[in-house]
């Protein structure tokens, strides 16, 4: 945990949904390697996939196949990802140990959360009840927008559902682009560093702030007025 200064009491706290509020790797992992068992080519290293779980088929694609977005054959292995993804979507995916609990304190201290993803609406829409989020305050995906993260519409949008300012809120990503959204929508920054964090440290993300857990998050709460 850290913190560098001292930030506002927060209204409202959004939340990365892959990697931050869920384990999500074991399911995205598994419908990455049933593409590659299709093409007879062995599975991917689990260590090497939940890495980057949370940058979704761009990531898992990336390093199942070695190809990025415009490269020739991604649409069709990302489709037939997801594809495989959207029928076994909460096999083995769980929030992260002290989640819930985290939530439930939130809720007692009369602070909002929802959760703002780049996972599509079809999927949040399956995932999100079936794992126990389904009283967040909302839920915007990566297609509610035009734009997702990095982009800070996303977030904003979320303020807007929450009738929130966007200064009033926190969002915790465990994602460096989840960092830069939240800097861009003007609110503060939480570096989730249980989560899976990519290929870079969460220390050089320049977040406001850094929960080693999910309950260490609420030691970062200044003291609320009474």
């Amino acid at each position: 945990m850290n913190a560098s200064k001292q930030h506002a009491f927060p209204r409202a706290i959004l939340f990365d949904l892959d990697g931050t509020l869920a384990d999500t790797a074991p399911d995205l992992a598994r419908a990455l390697n049933k593409v590659r068992l299709a093409r007879s080519l062995e599975p991917a290293p689990y260590e090497a996939l939940r890495p980057v779980a949370s940058a979704g088929a761009r990531g898992l694609i990336g390093a199942g196949f070695a190809l990025e977005p415009g490269d020739e054959g991604f649409e069709e292995l990302r489709k037939e990802f997801l594809e495989n993804y959207q029928s076994s979507i909460a096999v083995e995916t769980r929030l992260f140990e002290g989640v819930r609990e985290m939530l439930d304190s939130l809720n007692a201290k009369g602070i909002a959360w929802g959760i703002v993803t780049n996972k599509m609406q079809r999927f949040t829409d399956i995932l999100t009840p079936k794992i126990g989020l389904g009283d967040a305050a909302c839920v915007v995906s990566g297609d509610t927008t035009p734009h997702s993260k990095p982009h800070p519409a996303p977030l904003l949008e979320a303020a807007r559902r929450l009738n929130v300012r966007p200064e009033d809120c926190w969002y915790v990503g465990d994602d460096l682009r989840d960092i830069q959204a939240g800097a861009a929508a003007n609110m503060t920054t939480v570096a989730a560093a249980w989560g899976y964090c990519g290929h870079t440290e969460p220390a050089e993300w320049s977040a406001d702030m850094i929960a080693d857990m999910p309950l260490s998050l609420l030691e970062l709460l200044p003291p609320q007025s009474p």
